[in-house]
């Protein structure tokens, strides 16, 4: 009698887990980039409560997940060259279409992308671009080039902000020195590195998650910053410029990744199929300030979002994605990044 109670108990505590972990989703997702309008709209909807841990660079949602965090979230956000990275650990579920009954929402030209061809993994999120802001008050002269971060005039040294992300700043430096990513050419290398070890003097700090608060009260006068932040901190009244440099700027799609060993993998998708209702989607647009991967959101999207200078870059720029270097290469780029944060 006394075995069959403690295997009722047993059961009926499994039965309770099981119940508790139906109702759950455990997501780690960039900082300020998801509506709570949206979450409590797919909680409801649902019956799903939803908890959000954040990050602020790819680099470091790899490492958390390297560091034993890998089981303890069903979704993360991955950027592009990110997702190809965190494939190749072994660290990203698959699924199939039919488990995604709004699949089909996702844009043409975002289904058969090169770092998750097909989409077996990811859904689109937000996509936009990474480029730099300038004060108009401060410095009035042209802006669409990379010398205002590499060798900038002397109205903003010492008032520029660069991202703390490895891949967005040696890509942009890259861009620069007119090298090609993830080059190996040992000279090549070098020009990189005293590049950026220069250029870091007329530097006043690495922010991410500062990049619109900086140029928001002025503390900088020129400022790396995403797309959306900036249309944000020109809305917040920031007297800014997006630039659009001639040498090249980053594109970059952020990606809902369904993560190996999601506790919650049901509403998992069920939230990824949430994301891709056009209505869901222009919310987050909205919000985020960039642009949704998914069909039919114009008629949701407020004028101001859809007409933002930011999200309309001049025909014919160089925009380039952050490329995943090999791993024998990225030591490399590791070592001038570790050497330019000491």
């Amino acid at each position: 009698m006394k075995s069959l109670l403690a295997s009722s108990a047993i059961s009926l505590l499994a039965l309770a887990s099981a119940a508790e972990a139906e109702g759950s989703l455990l997501l780690y997702n960039w900082f300020e980039y998801l509506p709570q309008e949206l979450v409590d709209k797919f909680s409801k909807e649902y019956d799903v409560k939803v908890t959000m841990d954040t990050y602020d660079s790819n680099e470091a949602l790899l490492a958390a997940l390297k560091a034993g965090k890998l089981g303890s979230y069903d979704l993360a956000v991955p950027g592009d060259y990110m997702v190809k990275i965190l494939a190749d650990e072994g660290m990203l579920d698959t699924f199939t279409p039919d488990e995604i009954p709004n699949f089909a929402n996702i844009s043409p030209e975002w289904v058969d992308v090169p770092f998750d061809p097909g989409r077996h993994s990811t859904i689109p999120y937000q996509w936009g671009s990474t480029s730099f802001a300038v004060n108009r008050t401060v410095y009035k002269g042209d802006i669409n080039t990379t010398d205002m971060i590499f060798n900038p005039p002397e109205e903003v040294k010492g008032k520029i902000n660069v991202l703390d992300t490895a891949g967005e700043l040696l890509t942009f430096a890259s861009l620069h020195l007119g090298i090609p990513q993830c080059t190996t050419d040992r000279a090549q290398l070098k020009a990189l590195n005293d590049l950026v070890l220069g250029a870091k003097k007329d530097w006043a700090s690495f922010g991410s998650d500062t990049a619109k608060e900086v140029l928001v009260s002025g503390e900088a006068s020129v400022g790396m910053i995403w797309s959306g932040f900036s249309a944000k901190a020109r809305v917040e009244g920031a007297p800014i410029e997006y630039a659009f440099p001639k040498q090249g700027y980053i594109v970059w799609m952020d990606n809902v990744a369904l993560l190996k060993d999601a506790p919650n993998r049901e509403n998992a998708l069920k939230f990824m199929n949430f994301m891709l209702e056009p209505e869901n989607a222009a919310a987050l647009t909205n919000y985020a300030q960039y642009s949704a991967g998914v069909s039919g959101v114009a008629p949701f999207l407020s004028p101001e979002v859809a007409n933002s200078p930011e999200s309309n870059p001049p025909a014919g720029g160089n925009a380039v994605f952050v490329e995943a270097c090999p791993q024998e290469v990225q030591k490399m780029y590791d070592a001038i990044w570790t050497n330019l944060k000491k």
